[in-house]
């Protein structure tokens, strides 16, 4: 089952006796188990039939004996497991014997966050069975501005493609960072407005002219006078400008620059498909690749790679600061 298709069955009071949700991103994972913990029972039953509890705090003897009973005030009692990972899985006998028939009354929820459960494990098989198990996966870097356009689109409101991919170069894949910016944001800009880049500047505090969004724009129409103004501003302000993440999205755009100089197909669609963009950003791809051949790209692809080694502290040579390493690498793409 997919998120939106587990919350609204909770929506709905369509719920399972048991949930395991497992994964590596936490994103997912806190919102269906916050879903099930404010929605299901209201504050009055709450108190009689809700329990919230740890996995450092607690054991499967604790939880199946909460389990087994029934709801005092309501038609269900919720039992919510947060950071189950941390429960001796090694020792669930207990609740394997209690999957083979829950009580359908209760609602067991697993918060087993960072890690995927051993799918080997009998208790993975049985939690199949007897309920819903949702494996939480990290979004990819270049699915995030996706995911961003379609938050807001499920809510109703236009965002502008720019902007999209500027959230996502600046806020990177923490879904739960970009969902609060994304709040920010429905707060502060009119329902009938579509959300641009100057709205996402402006509420989020990306410096307009000098982000590394801009950074691949100015070096794609190989436009060193903007490029080096934006280098020279992220060695000002490093905190703001990570030299990894500065790093990790020249490494991203020229791959794919890369990959678009192989694409059989360099239709609007089919590149946009490929390459993971929205269409409005071929262009700039084509126009790119045209600035720097297949033989030009690998070199690039190569440098960056020796330079997120040197910004490690591997091989620096005479250069030291973020700033001069970031200078010396945009000059090389350039030349």
């Amino acid at each position: 089952m997919n998120v939106q298709t587990i919350l609204s069955d909770i929506k709905k009071k369509k719920l399972a006796p048991v949930y395991l949700l497992h994964g590596e991103e936490p994103y997912f994972i806190d919102l269906i188990s916050d879903a099930i913990e404010h929605s299901v029972l209201d504050d009055a039953q709450k108190g009689f039939d809700q329990s919230v509890v740890y996995g450092k705090d607690t054991d499967f003897s604790n939880i199946i004996s909460m389990a087994k009973r029934y709801p005092m005030m309501s038609n269900h009692q919720v039992i919510v497991v947060k950071e189950a990972q941390n429960l001796k899985w090694k020792d669930d006998d207990l609740l394997q014997k209690y999957l083979e028939q829950p009580t359908p009354t209760t609602v067991l929820v697993f918060a087993h966050k960072y890690s995927k459960f051993d799918k080997r494990k009998k208790s993975f098989k049985l939690l199949e069975k007897a309920g819903v198990v949702l494996e939480s996966n990290k979004l990819y870097d270049d699915k995030v501005a996706a995911w961003i356009s379609e938050q807001l689109q499920a809510s109703g409101r236009k965002l502008h493609p720019q902007a999209a991919a500027l959230m996502a170069e600046y806020l990177g894949t923490d879904l739960s960072k970009i969902a609060n910016e994304i709040e920010k944001l429905q707060l502060n800009i009119a329902a009938d407005k579509e959300i641009t880049t100057t709205d996402v500047e402006q509420n989020i505090g990306i410096s307009k002219d000098f982000n590394v969004f801009e950074l691949n724009t100015a070096l794609s129409k190989r436009n060193a006078l903007k490029a080096f103004q934006i280098v020279d501003y992220f060695a000002a302000n490093p905190k703001s400008n990570p030299m990894p993440v500065v790093i990790g999205s020249l490494g991203t755009y020229f791959t794919k620059i890369l990959k678009y100089h192989y694409l059989p197909d360099k239709s609007s669609a089919a590149a946009a498909k490929q390459l993971g963009v929205h269409p409005f950003f071929v262009k700039e791809y084509e126009y790119a690749a045209r600035n720097f051949n297949r033989r030009k790209t690998f070199e690039i692809i190569h440098l960056i790679k020796e330079f997120d080694l040197k910004s490690k502290g591997m091989n620096v040579g005479h250069l030291t600061e973020s700033g001069d390493l970031l200078t010396e690498l945009i000059y090389k793409i350039l030349n």
